[in-house]
């Protein structure tokens, strides 16, 4: 029993030590809860700008999802100035109030980095210079018109432009429900149907003349596609020209469907086989606004038709089409070896049917007066060479400004700095004045051809009158 009271002492002795351990531990209701809140603080906004420091290092460490050999080169010569389409913005008003646009439009090639190389500022250039890309005029074109002018000379070396015993033209026109759309003060079927009829009643007398209209039936839904795909109808000829004849026909049908172009050229190629290209000239004349929707090739079909026994000169003209539509219908030309012309307006429209109707009233006019026609061909070759060049020149000025006006826009939005924006400014001056360069020898280029070809032209002529006299 001696050993109780040291026990007790012990007890005493753990109990006091278990409580000086747990008061030497701070408890949160006697800390300071501004250190706190501080130290709390502090640790967060560490972490933000940790965070942010890392999404600044991924956005400048991230590959663009458009690499510079996936952007063509900007052209600086003829072929590809002239073969290139409209970019997105080709037509705008102003660049400036397009800011949300270009954002959008650039995100593939995404905000510049702090230390852009020469290989970044040239995909930045060429990616700008696509969406501004303006439409030039192919200077081909015009030259092909210049020989389509002396059409009826034998010494000519394609025999499709010689003067034969009968004269055969056929207008194929579109009739697909766009050509309901507005154009003058009237729809563009309006126009087309005006000038065609104003064109054919100036044919010569003895010409046999046709229309063939396509896509004159159903609507444009899916459930009318194969109804209106099959819609191609020759209303008028192959006869000579009658006015009140020929009005009813062009009454006939209105703008309604599909466009099968491809078919329509089939079916005319089947129409012309019976007019031989020995004793036959045949002209075709294609006024459409719009792609071929009808699954149908026209650009092979085309080809095939220029190379038939009929061996037709196909002149296509596109009426307010738009990029898509014009190059299908250029490459329709170009395989056939025929002429397009893209006509915007009533007035356009109309001087190109106004050019073939000199075309046919030389028919007439060859044996009469062929040193006049030479003379006058002059004088249209240099309007022509200065229609080419002032385009040319308005189109260049056009994109060059709007380049400049992207690179504005590009720094206001934060996609480029200051300086990024004036290094981008002076690399678009070089190329631009490149293209000014090739504008101003096309010229040179186009007036040599022109000399050449007329002082020939003259020289034929006399050779030609110089035999005729001395046989007489």
């Amino acid at each position: 029993m001696k050993l109780k009271p040291l026990y007790v002492l012990l007890i005493v002795l753990f109990i006091s030590g278990c409580s000086n351990s747990d008061s030497t531990k701070p408890h949160p209701e006697d800390s300071d809860p501004e250190i706190e809140n501080e130290t709390v603080t502090t640790s967060d906004q560490d972490q933000e700008e940790s965070n942010e420091t890392e999404d600044v290092k991924e956005s400048q460490d991230e590959e663009p999802e458009i690499t510079l050999e996936e952007l063509d080169p900007i052209p600086t010569n003829v072929e590809g100035l002239a073969s290139q389409s409209p970019g997105r913005f080709a037509n705008a008003d102003s660049i400036y109030d397009l800011d949300q646009e270009i954002k959008e439009a650039m995100q593939d090639v995404g905000p510049m980095s702090k230390n852009p190389t020469d290989e970044e500022y040239e995909r930045f250039l060429r990616k700008m210079y696509w969406l501004v890309a303006q439409d030039y005029p192919n200077p081909e074109d015009v030259i092909k018109k210049w020989e389509f002018a002396s059409f009826g000379n034998p010494d000519l070396p394609d025999t499709k432009f010689h003067f034969k015993e009968n004269y055969n033209v056929e207008v194929i026109l579109d009739s697909s429900g766009s050509m309901a759309n507005p154009a003058g003060n009237g729809t563009r079927m309006d126009v087309a149907k005006k000038s065609i009829k104003e064109f054919l009643s100036e044919v010569p007398e003895e010409a046999n003349v046709s229309l063939r209209v396509y896509g004159h039936k159903g609507t444009g839904a899916d459930s009318d596609k194969e109804m209106s795909c099959n819609a191609i109808e020759q209303v008028y000829g192959f006869n000579i020209y009658n006015e009140d004849k020929f009005k009813k026909s062009l009454n006939q049908f209105k703008p309604m469907g599909w466009t099968p172009l491809a078919d329509a050229l089939k079916q005319s190629q089947e129409a012309l086989s019976q007019f031989d290209a020995k004793k036959n000239t045949n002209l075709i004349y294609v006024v459409s606004d719009g792609i071929e929707t009808c699954d149908g090739d026209p650009i092979a079909v085309a080809k095939e038709l220029s190379k038939s026994n009929a061996q037709p000169i196909i002149n296509i003209i596109g009426f307010q089409t738009d990029a898509e539509a014009q190059k299908q219908l250029e490459m329709m030309a170009e395989v056939s070896g025929g002429i397009f012309a893209s006509a915007s307006n009533e007035e356009e429209l109309q001087k190109e049917f106004d050019r073939a109707e000199k075309v046919l009233e030389s028919w007439n006019q060859w044996k009469d007066d062929a040193m006049y026609d030479i003379e006058v061909q002059e004088t249209d070759n240099y309007f022509d060479i200065l229609g080419i060049s002032n385009d040319w020149y308005f189109t260049t000025l056009g994109v060059d400004n709007n380049l400049h006006s992207f690179a504005d826009v590009l720094e206001e939005i934060e996609f480029i700095t200051y300086e990024q924006s004036k290094e981008l400014k002076n690399r678009i001056s070089t190329v631009m004045e490149k293209i000014e360069e090739t504008g101003n020898q096309l010229e040179k280029d186009m007036e040599e051809i022109s000399e050449k070809s007329l002082q020939e032209a003259k020289k034929m002529v006399e050779q030609k009158y110089k035999s005729q006299t001395s046989e007489e």
